[in-house]
């Protein structure tokens, strides 16, 4: 598969995830993907709850549930995107989460941000410079 491939199907798995948004407060779906190295894909959308506070973003619902599947490293490649014409990247609570999983396996993973109407290609060191992580504790 090539590489616009690989981005293109990871963006579409991202876009899939919106289906499954419960965001009634805010109306402002999320959907994430995650590519690992063995070729597994995981995806999230974000979750709202009244309590404002505890909503949960796409990307840390895709972190957890790839947590939960047994991956510990080995992440490549992140997609995020909203119902938005421009691109939309993690916030930052996010790319504290995904950098915790990305250290886990020495990997600094392509971030893909999208919308509608345009993608843009970033890295995860990029978005979140001189990261703490797991590393910066001993």
């Amino acid at each position: 598969m090539s590489k616009d491939n690989n981005r293109d199907s990871l963006i579409a798995a991202a876009r899939a995830a919106l289906d499954n948004s419960y965001s009634p407060y805010s109306s402002f779906r999320v959907g994430a993907a995650l590519r690992f190295a063995d070729g597994t894909v995981v995806t999230g959308t974000n979750i709202e709850n009244a309590s404002y506070g505890l909503a949960l973003c796409a990307e840390t619902v895709a972190v957890a549930k790839a947590m939960d599947e047994g991956h510990r490293g080995g992440l490549e490649e992140v997609a995020v995107i909203g119902d938005t014409a421009a691109p939309i990247t993690p916030c930052g609570r996010c790319r504290q989460v995904l950098n915790e999983l990305a250290e886990l396996g020495g990997t600094d993973p392509v971030v893909w941000c999208a919308g509608e109407e345009e993608v843009v290609q970033t890295r995860l060191s990029d978005l979140l410079p001189r990261a703490f992580g797991p590393a910066s504790l001993g």
